[in-house]
């Protein structure tokens, strides 16, 4: 598989744990992971996949014995146990329960859970990442670069989208965030936060699929700029002075790409 394609199922992933972190909080809050952006998630988990009860279950290793076990609930609990300890603690039978051994494994499992929640999809994240090869040739770069270009120049808009997504992981920049976002803008640039709440956002790159420009700005904006829209809105436009724009973009997102790896 190419270093492009393995890429975009890295942001995939990203992008699904993203969504499922904002689904996860405390019992009280009622917060529950949409299951189905969990399943797309679990296709990229190298885990084996086994149903027990009413239970699903990932097991790290298929050996009978100890080993990590992942239970997709709301909690995503992660254990270190063995399959038949985590079905009796998670879905015992009423024989099972009146069994005060049993009974006290039910009620504290502290011994053996290693995650939950955040952390245990975190953990899923790191794993399912760690499947993918992400090392790249200049080659592949360039060719990214080029994608990125002939889109711009026949007006294919997704794929001009999809190249400065790409550029814009490589290089660790971050979606606007609401206080510097443009409806039919895709904007990548640098976070930064100073004291007394002020947010940057800088150096950047947009996309306007209004104007079909592309454009690169190095100075950061400010959040507290009550220009920072207007100022985007011109340099789209073209009525501004960008620091790259066009096809001129992309081959400055190359170079920082090959002049940044190791």
């Amino acid at each position: 598989m190419s270093y492009k394609d393995n890429l975009l199922k890295k942001i995939e992933i990203d992008r699904l744990v993203r969504t499922i972190a904002d689904a996860i909080g405390p019992v009280e809050s009622g917060k529950r992971i949409d299951k189905t952006e969990l399943a797309q998630l679990m296709t990229f988990f190298p885990w084996s996949r086994r149903e027990e009860r009413d239970l699903v279950l990932f097991l790290e290793t298929d050996s009978p014995g100890k080993t990590r076990i992942l239970v997709m609930d709301n909690d995503l609990t992660i254990y270190h146990t063995s399959v038949e300890d985590v079905v009796l603690r998670k879905s015992p039978t009423v024989k099972e329960m009146v069994n005060i051994r049993n009974a006290i494994k039910i009620l504290n499992d502290k011994d053996v859970v290693i995650s939950k929640k955040a952390g245990s999809l975190k953990t899923i994240q790191e794993i399912c990442i760690g499947e993918l090869d992400l090392s790249f040739t200049q080659s592949d770069i360039d060719g990214i670069a080029r994608e990125g270009t002939a889109s711009l120049e026949n007006g294919y808009t997704q794929g001009v989208q999809e190249s400065l997504m790409l550029f814009a992981d490589m290089l660790g920049l971050s979606p606007a965030p609401t206080v510097f976002a443009l409806n039919h803008h895709d904007i990548y640039g640098r976070l930064g936060e100073k004291p007394g709440g002020e947010t940057t956002f800088g150096p950047l790159m947009m996309f306007s699929m209004v104007h079909h420009t592309l454009t690169y700005l190095e100075r950061p904006l400010s959040s507290r700029d009550k220009g920072r829209f207007d100022t985007l809105k011109a340099v789209a436009a073209g009525e501004a002075e960008a620091t790259a724009s066009g096809p001129a973009v992309f081959d400055l997102m190359r170079s920082k790409v090959l002049v940044a790896a190791p």
